[in-house]
């Protein structure tokens, strides 16, 4: 049940972007005449799924498989592969190429890579003797809508390839994919970039531009006033707290996938167990869109009123005192039960996980943890944890927090607790501590921390947040204000100039540079100050603000985003680009190893 977002909304014609992915992939499918079997890497099926029904596909004579180790079974002739560039599906194609030919089997092979092909890749075909057995080309998805407001590059492991393996390949698709948008929406004026990896990708895209230049003609406005790239590194702090908005929550605990959760249909009030459904999540449901970014203390509460305001209208309708006019109204209202129903079985479900005394005991330590005090309690907390053998990426996600908060931990700390957790865990979490040691989340202390310094000029820790009627972007962590938002914040409302000192503090280089026509023009401090002359779209909607993060933003930093650019007086819209949509859980998962790794 999967839905395709409706993006009708969306403040660029993003609708345009999907409708184009769709019509490439429909144009290679009807290049291949006649029936046709489309397998698929399981990978690229949900990004596959945001673009194109699967009934659009059928229309083209096309069979559909997932990618495995399995031989593919079909009667069709014609076999198309679509994949992403990576080794060991090349070993899988390949095996199922060998197995037709030792079963005579006479079929013809397409293979597309998405986005793009690879020699690595290519040569595996060859000494495997199919590459000349293929026809190879290329679908170029580097974009995938999620929602309205967010893009997804679908890059899951660019934090773990650039902090550990030193690969930066993921750095020139972003660049690729904000090119690719360009030749849509216009060159964009002013780039910001954070972090040792977006500054690589605002040189990369400069150098396209040169090379491949979009051609914005002069009068034309662009529609995205100013690009910020943000490096994931630069905030590690943000994605291992628990986020504490309701997508936030789900995401934390049900983990959504591609706009849906997979759940047991009786958490939705089915009758059998074991079965699972999917439920969608995007804001074509305008109930979730109404609380999705809202602290999920508030959605109870909420979901508590209508409940009761529907309650109290059945017992009106019952009475028999209503006018036809009335009784529309009611029925109007009955049509929004199924997501009510929804939601308020998902909300059901969070909250016998939010009341429990472990949960509250670990969000307490996230927040002492980030305030900088009583470190010997962190410590015994994280021990107690190891011991207890609580499952090992939560014990990690707070781990990561107390050393970069901390700048690494001291020598004597730092063995100990290595030691304690390959006791709990098992001698092959060598390698994930490894992992974790060398994107430097889990390390030494060589030097004294400047976190302190960093929350009080950034004002990360808000006191008596309020909730309900949110003045300050840390009601998405119920006090804590993420630190990548507030760089956001900083940006679009007085530049970075003001806090320079501080962001040399933080992790990698920046870099401010103007584009295209803009580029000749005065440096500038603040956007307002400097977009004066693209500060509005011809047709009068607020300009653009496109925020990347490279290494993944969470629901919660996204909710941030949307609160900002609801605030009065605030002159942009912000929409947010990402190499994927992660969560403490899934950010940590991606560095730890195992010991083939070594």
């Amino acid at each position: 049940m999967a839905q395709i977002p409706n993006l009708d909304n969306a403040p660029l014609n993003l609708t345009h972007l999907r409708e184009q992915s769709q019509k490439e992939l429909v144009n290679i499918l009807k290049n291949i005449r006649g029936k046709k079997c489309l397998v698929v890497d399981p990978k690229l099926s949900g990004s596959i799924s945001l673009i194109i029904q699967t009934a659009i596909l059928k229309e083209q004579g096309v069979e559909l498989r997932h990618l495995s180790a399995e031989t593919i079974q079909t009667d069709c002739s014609k076999v198309v592969y679509l994949v992403r560039s990576q080794l060991s599906l090349m070993k899988y194609i390949s095996s199922h190429i060998h197995n037709d030919i030792s079963k005579g089997l006479q079929r013809e092979y397409f293979l597309y890579f998405v986005p793009r092909r690879s020699v690595a890749c290519e040569k595996i075909l060859e000494e495997e003797k199919v590459h000349n057995l293929l026809t190879i080309g290329e679908y170029q998805l580097y974009t995938v809508p999620l929602d309205e407001d967010v893009l997804s590059f679908e890059l899951d492991q660019s934090s773990k390839e650039c902090l550990v393996d030193g690969d930066t390949s993921s750095l020139w698709h972003i660049a690729k994919a904000i090119h690719k948008l360009e030749f849509s929406f216009g060159v964009i004026p002013n780039v910001r970039a954070k972090g040792k990896a977006s500054v690589r990708v605002a040189d990369i895209l400069n150098r396209m531009q040169a090379e491949e230049p979009v051609n914005s003609p002069d009068v034309v406005v662009p529609e995205i006033n100013t690009l910020i790239l943000l490096d994931r590194e630069v905030d590690m702090v943000t994605p291992m707290c628990t986020q504490l908005t309701y997508e936030g929550l789900l995401d934390e605990f049900l983990h959504i996938s591609n706009g849906s959760v997979e759940v047991d249909a009786s958490m939705m009030g089915g009758q059998q167990e074991g079965k699972k459904m999917k439920v969608p999540l995007n804001s074509s449901d305008k109930l979730f869109k109404e609380t999705r970014d809202l602290n999920f203390e508030v959605v109870v509460q909420i979901l508590r009123q209508k409940a009761t305001s529907m309650k109290q209208d059945y017992t009106e309708v019952t009475s028999n005192s209503q006018t036809v006019s009335e009784l529309k109204d009611f029925v109007k209202k009955l049509n929004s039960l199924p997501e009510m129903t929804r939601h308020i079985n998902l909300a059901q479900h969070l909250t016998t996980i939010t009341s429990k005394s472990s949960f509250l005991g670990q969000l307490d330590m996230e927040h002492t943890i980030i305030e900088g005090q009583s470190f010997d309690m962190c410590l015994e907390y994280i021990e107690e944890l190891i011991h207890k053998q609580e499952p090992l990426v939560t014990v990690l996600r707070l781990l990561i927090l107390f050393s970069i908060t901390n700048s690494g931990l001291p020598k004597k700390n730092f063995d100990y607790l290595r030691r304690e957790l390959l006791h709990s865990y098992g001698f092959e979490h060598m390698v994930t501590l490894k992992n974790l040691e060398k994107a430097g989340l889990f390390k030494k202390q060589e030097t004294k921390t400047n976190w302190l310094t960093v929350k009080r000029a950034l004002q990360l820790v808000v006191e008596d947040t309020d909730t309900a009627n949110p003045n300050d972007i840390a009601y998405a962590f119920s006090g804590y204000a993420p630190l990548s938002i507030r760089l956001v914040q900083h940006a679009v409302r007085s530049g970075w100039r003001p806090i320079e000192e501080i962001l040399k503090l933080l992790p990698g280089p920046h870099s401010e540079t103007k584009r295209g026509r803009f580029s000749s023009s005065a440096s500038f401090d603040t956007l307002q100050g400097a977009a004066n002359n693209v500060d509005k779209v011809a047709d009068g909607r607020r300009s653009l603000v496109l925020v990347v993060f490279i290494g993944g933003v969470t629901f919660a930093e996204i909710s941030a985003l949307r609160f900002l650019s609801s605030q009065e007086g605030m002159a942009y819209d912000l929409i947010v680009g990402t190499t994927k949509i992660v969560s403490g859980h899934s950010l940590t998962e991606t560095f730890v190893g195992k010991m083939d790794d070594l």
